[in-house]
């Protein structure tokens, strides 16, 4: 029921997509001049290595030791078997998660927070500046940044701090600072989009501050890329070759790159993208250049967008709020390679509480859009009488959420239109 990797075995190089994508991403714009953006112009915000990840055509790229060495504090993460919750929905179907909620921050935004905070400490920066949607995010950044000594500042989306006071509480415990954003609008409920700007703001004020990103950006989805290698190595344990679906909740499209990105050139694996029904990016938003912030501070992108002013309703899902799509999912998307499906918050916590009933561990509210097209998936599969391997990432518990359980048990969920 469970397969496990010696810490010798966490990958020894991130696996970079944009080497093996058979047409190359559209270029960032600069926001002022709306021309091809270069390394001088991202320097006052990213050190030069992550700099030359974003744009690197190499299909492996080493990881250094030191990362290496934080990172076997949790990795290899384990893969699990959810026989339990395939007895419960008699289905044919194998339902495998990769469980990322046993990093130190609960999820798996640390595979991106410690190479960027190790860039930047052997760049000399002393300070990181960031946004946090639920709070994953921030507390991997304030978990990486106290073990290489960096400052951090983290912005939080102002729904979400008030809704999740034990994360704030986390950050702070690591050490950094937490505000709610935005910071100039008490009234405002926030967004991932504001609380960029109120990031990247703080960073371009200060020389010795550089601004950190936990999604959306190449090299993050260049650093999760350890979620699939291991879990490749995995399900040749488990006795699977292949999986016949991938899936992962998508926000910006970090933890689903890191699934996913691994399986892209096997093209009999289907690659599945889940996002909230109350800001569906991939599924109803369009495929454009836009701004990665709400006060157009950062280079634009070409991807899938709702426009950078939207505002979603402040669901408890806060890690999924954001208008836009990673370039490179977008682009997967946009070619067919990739599916992209929507819930609304009610079916999600529905299959979040089976989950929890039947595997035992209680799921984030990201990652429990994940499990809500898994337990479709395994329907169908039982629908349709047939064998099905489905991989999905546990990109997060939800000891720190149960607030949300308690609106959902309790009747008190927003309910989407």
């Amino acid at each position: 029921m469970r397969w496990t990797l010696p810490p010798q075995q966490v990958p020894q190089a991130w696996f970079n997509v944009l080497a093996r994508m058979d047409h190359q991403l559209e270029p960032p714009l600069h926001p002022a001049t709306r021309q091809p953006i270069g390394p001088d112009d991202l320097a006052p915000l990213f050190p030069m290595a992550l700099i030359a990840q974003e744009v690197s055509n190499e299909p492996w790229v080493d990881i250094p030791g030191e990362v290496i060495d934080v990172l076997r504090l949790w990795r290899p993460t384990p893969l699990v078997r959810a026989h339990r919750l395939e007895q419960a929905l008699l289905t044919p179907a194998r339902i495998y998660y990769k469980d990322e909620s046993v990093s130190p921050a609960g999820s798996h935004k640390p595979n991106t927070a410690v190479p960027q905070a190790y860039y930047n400490k052997v760049e000399g920066i002393k300070r990181l500046a960031t946004e946090t949607g639920a709070g994953q995010w921030g507390s991997a950044l304030a978990f990486a940044s106290a073990l290489f000594d960096l400052e951090c500042k983290v912005y939080m989306v102002r729904a979400s701090y008030d809704q999740k006071p034990y994360r704030r509480v986390m950050m702070e415990t690591w050490g950094a600072s937490v505000v709610p954003s935005p910071v100039d609008d008490p009234s405002h409920p926030g967004s991932l989009g504001t609380a960029i700007s109120d990031a990247v703001a703080d960073a371009a004020s200060r020389q010795d501050t550089h601004y950190s990103l936990g999604s959306v950006l190449n090299h993050v989805l260049l650093h999760q890329s350890v979620i699939g290698l291991e879990a490749r190595e995995q399900l040749q344990l488990a006795g699977e070759s292949l999986p016949d679906v991938v899936i992962g909740s998508c926000g910006g499209g970090s933890n689903l790159g890191g699934i996913a990105l691994p399986f892209v050139r096997d093209e009999t694996v289907r690659l599945v993208a889940v996002e909230p029904a109350s800001c569906p990016t991939l599924t109803a938003g369009s495929f454009e250049y836009d701004f990665g912030d709400t006060a157009g501070l950062t280079p634009l992108l070409a991807m899938y967008t709702l426009g950078h002013d939207f505002v979603p309703p402040s669901i408890h899902a806060g890690g999924l709020r954001y208008h836009g799509d990673s370039p490179i999912i977008s682009s997967l998307v946009k070619s067919g390679r990739m599916e992209a499906i929507a819930y609304p918050q009610g079916k999600v916590f529905d299959a979040a509480v089976q989950f929890a009933r039947t595997q035992g561990s209680i799921p984030a509210p990201e990652t429990s859009h994940a499990i809500r097209a898994v337990i479709d998936e395994a329907l169908a599969a039982k629908e349709e009488g047939l064998e099905r391997c489905i991989l999905f990432s546990y990109s997060g518990h939800g000891l720190l959420d149960l607030s949300a359980y308690d609106d959902y048990l309790h009747g008190r969920l927003i309910q989407e239109s």
